[in-house]
């Protein structure tokens, strides 16, 4: 993806994590785990873990749909004593992964994140990559997770 991508991606999450209520982080991957875009409340480390998380968590869901012949996933929610994790399919080979709150309208973000698909769904369109020769997020996320804050030029 293009810097420019990345930082008008990372922008929408800032946004997104902003706007609506209970949700503290959100980051987009790719199907191979690795980070596309991330809302600055997540540290590099953090964002590489969850969406690692997030796509273990896809593919097993998949993996159900497929054996159970369930059809497609849209989306898996794991409850946790402190945390929702919601995990949607996102375009071709990317997911969004959001952390809300326990006490979190579940309906309501998952109807926010569907929207923020909708709005950045020319954006997410990304194959699965692979981490360049000397580490880091190859062609990928260049930027320093948080650096995303600034609204992107020319809006």
């Amino acid at each position: 993806m293009h810097n420019t991508v990345t930082g008008e991606l990372n922008w929408l999450l800032n946004d997104f994590a902003e706007r609506v209520a209970s949700v503290r982080q959100a980051v987009i991957l790719s199907r191979d785990g690795l980070a596309v875009a991330a809302s600055s409340e997540l540290g590099r480390e953090d964002a590489e873990h969850l969406s690692a998380l997030a796509s273990g968590v896809q593919s097993l869901a998949r993996g159900a749909g497929r054996h159970f012949a369930g059809g497609n996933v849209r989306q898996t929610i794991i409850e946790m004593d402190a945390l929702l994790l919601f995990v949607t399919a996102a375009g071709d080979g990317t997911c969004l992964a959001v952390l809300a709150e326990a006490e979190a309208d579940a309906g309501l973000v998952a109807y926010e994140m569907a929207v923020l698909v909708k709005r950045v769904g020319q954006h997410l369109q990304a194959a699965p990559r692979h981490e360049a020769a000397g580490g880091g997020f190859g062609g990928g996320y260049t930027g320093g997770f948080g650096a995303g804050g600034a609204a992107p030029q020319g809006r």
